[in-house]
C-alpha cells in the first residue's frame, strides 16, 4: 500500500512564506516524477511545480520566483517553498508522483492539504 501525505498547509497572511511537505510511504521500488498540483475552490487542479529524479525541475508561470520544489530521495519526500504568497494562491494543494511499486509503475495522489492566503 503506497501512501502520500503532505503537511504544512495553513493560514498565512500575503506576502507570508509555507513549506509544504509530502512523505511517501509503502512497498517503493523507485520514486521518478514527483510535483505539487493545486485545486482552488471552483477551479481546475493545475500543476504548480514537478521535478524529476535527476533534479530537472518546472514550474507554472504564476510561481516562477516565488516557489521552490525539492526533493530528498533518502527519505522519499518532496518539498514546496513557497514565498511571497498571494490570496490567488489560495487552494488545496496536492502532492504526486510516478513511482514504481510491486513491478508496477503508477501514478499516485496524496489527499492535500489546505493552503490559506489572507490577512
Amino acid at each position: 500500500q503506497v501512501q502520500l501525505v503532505e503537511s504544512g498547509g495553513g493560514l498565512v497572511q500575503p506576502g507570508g512564506s509555507l513549506r509544504l511537505s509530502c512523505a511517501v510511504s509503502g512497498s517503493i521500488s523507485d520514486i521518478y516524477t514527483m510535483g505539487w498540483w493545486r485545486q482552488g475552490s471552483g477551479k481546475q487542479r493545475e500543476l504548480v511545480a514537478r521535478i524529476t529524479r535527476s533534479g530537472n525541475t518546472n514550474y507554472a508561470d504564476s510561481v516562477k520566483g516565488r516557489f521552490t520544489i525539492s526533493r530528498d530521495d533518502t527519505k522519499n519526500m518532496v518539498f514546496l517553498q513557497m514565498n511571497s504568497l498571494k490570496p490567488e494562491d489560495t487552494a488545496v494543494y496536492y502532492c504526486n508522483a510516478d513511482l514504481l511499486s510491486q513491478s508496477t509503475l503508477r501514478n499516485y495522489w496524496g489527499q492535500g492539504t489546505q493552503v490559506t492566503v489572507s490577512s
